[in-house]
């Protein structure tokens, strides 16, 4: 009997069958990260972005407060990071969101939270490689007193959220650069790739360090007066500022959603995926705090607006020499490196998901069978990535990947207590969220409601031109191609 409209939308893939799945179809992902080099995939895509860039767009918004929407989007992540470690226990397979939400709320769903994450860790990685530009030309300044041509890294594409300017003559050439360098790397294979982070990780965070003993140098308390932004022309006073703020910033959180997206290449993932997400949650948030309140107390407020390179131009003001700022825009240029890496391997690895479930075509999920990567899959999403980079202006990018990563994590909270109800208390998992299935769930749901409700009207337009082709594209090939579809 063929199944109805309705119950193809509902239909649901049990949680065991992904890995059987991916060995028969294309060939499998190869376990061989453990909880160290997992941990610094989080760290990688978190710590940095956030502060290297988003403090220019947030501080305008919220004023010396933006520690305060720093610490909202570190509760409301803490939130989702116990949903996340929960299922990330039960359904140990690549794709994270997208498969929690494949395993529970059916497959309608999943494809709508697969769309909210390619429309994330496409533009993350786009919108950083963007930002990495700016720390190599300071970097350039300091050390050789020589600049990249300003038409070979500006964007030819300029959005300040009502009109959109053309440059013509101008290409943004770094970030496209750094993307090719991290697509040479991901088609070595994740093994070689993690190793690369976790070093850089471990100069990133050797950076934040360095800069943030220098800042505290210059601290002054009367930075943080007037504490909430006052100017009410763009409605940003007060709490409003704040909150626009924290909507701005938390995309930078999506290194917990990539530890999850690795779940397939991870050796004993019930125990070191949930793990590997609270550390790097841990990591993340006391870094963010430190940095952001080293930086609030070495320079007013109004001076982050346009900012370029801004955590570099603070320590060259505290010190008035050039060297700190050399050494920070330096350890910059690397770890950012970093996050645009595990950004365009977290979206490869939701590509591969999505492919392996028929939804989108096979190409996605060949994987070569000397490196163990995704290759063609890398290509692609590289190639696209690159070209936004080279041809975009970042100032939109980072509340739309906040408004997919936001999403996401709804979607993620609403799977816990389905997935508890399916599977019943007796199913093997690594991890529980406290206080039942309801409490830490529902929170997290309101928590990124509430940040959501503040983010530009223009950001809600593009998000839903974008919803509306994924659900032209799921009705038109997606439900015809299902691997479910064709079980029957």
């Amino acid at each position: 009997m063929n199944p109805t409209l309705s119950q193809k939308l509902m239909r649901t893939k049990p949680a065991e069958r992904a890995h059987e799945d991916s060995q028969a179809h294309g060939g499998g992902l190869n376990r061989t990260l453990g909880l160290f080099p997992l941990t610094m995939i989080g760290v990688g895509a978190t710590v940095g972005t956030g502060i290297f860039f988003t403090m220019v767009e947030a501080v305008p918004k919220a004023g010396p407060a933006v520690i305060l929407s720093f610490l909202i989007a570190a509760i409301t992540a803490g939130l989702t990071a116990l949903c996340y470690a929960e299922l990330a226990g039960r359904v140990p397979a690549s794709g994270s969101s997208y498969s929690f939400a494949y395993a529970t709320v059916g497959e309608f769903a999943a494809f709508v939270v697969a769309a909210c994450l390619l429309l994330e860790y496409g533009l993350a990685g786009s919108a950083v490689a963007i930002g990495w530009s700016d720390y190599l030309n300071n970097f350039l300044q300091n050390a050789f007193g020589w600049e990249i041509p300003a038409h070979l890294r500006s964007p030819m594409f300029v959005s300040d959220h009502s009109n959109l300017t053309v440059h013509s003559g101008n290409f943004n050439l770094p970030p496209v650069l750094l993307i090719v360098m991290c697509c040479i790397l991901l088609v070595r294979g994740t093994k070689e790739s993690a190793t690369t982070n976790a070093i850089m990780v471990v100069v990133k965070l050797a950076i934040l360090a360095f800069f943030s003993a220098i800042a505290f140098s210059g601290f002054d308390a009367a930075n943080f007066t007037p504490f909430f932004n006052t100017d009410n022309s763009k409605g940003f006073a007060g709490m409003a500022g704040v909150t626009a703020a924290a909507g701005t910033v938390f995309f930078s959180f999506i290194g917990l959603d990539t530890i999850a997206t690795a779940g397939e290449e991870v050796k004993d993932p019930r125990r070191n995926v949930p793990i590997g997400i609270l550390a790097a949650l841990i990591i993340v948030t006391a870094f963010y705090m430190l940095v952001a309140l080293a930086a609030m107390g070495a320079q007013p407020a109004h001076m982050f607006e346009g900012q370029q390179a801004g955590l570099s131009v603070i320590l060259q003001n505290v010190t008035g020499k050039t060297w700190p700022a050399l050494v920070l825009s330096a350890g910059a240029v690397v770890s950012v490196f970093s996050v645009t890496l595990v950004t365009i391997y977290g979206q490869t690895r939701i590509l591969y998901a999505i492919s392996r479930d028929g939804l989108i075509p096979k190409t996605f999920q060949k994987v070569n069978p000397k490196s163990g990567a995704p290759v063609s899959n890398t290509l692609i999403v590289c190639l696209v990535v690159g070209l936004i980079a080279g041809l975009v202006d970042s100032t939109f990018l980072w509340d739309m990947v906040s408004m997919g990563t936001l999403t996401a994590f709804i979607v993620v909270s609403i799977a816990v207590p389905v997935i508890r109800a399916k599977q019943g208390p007796d199913a093997e998992v690594g991890f529980r969220v406290p206080f039942g299935p309801y409490v830490i769930p529902g929170l997290s749901i309101a928590a990124c409601l509430y940040i959501m409700k503040d983010l530009p009207l223009a950001t809600f337009r593009v998000f839903f031109i974008w919803m509306a082709a994924a659900v032209a594209t799921y009705f038109l090939y997606s439900v015809r191609h299902s691997r479910l579809n064709k079980k029957g």
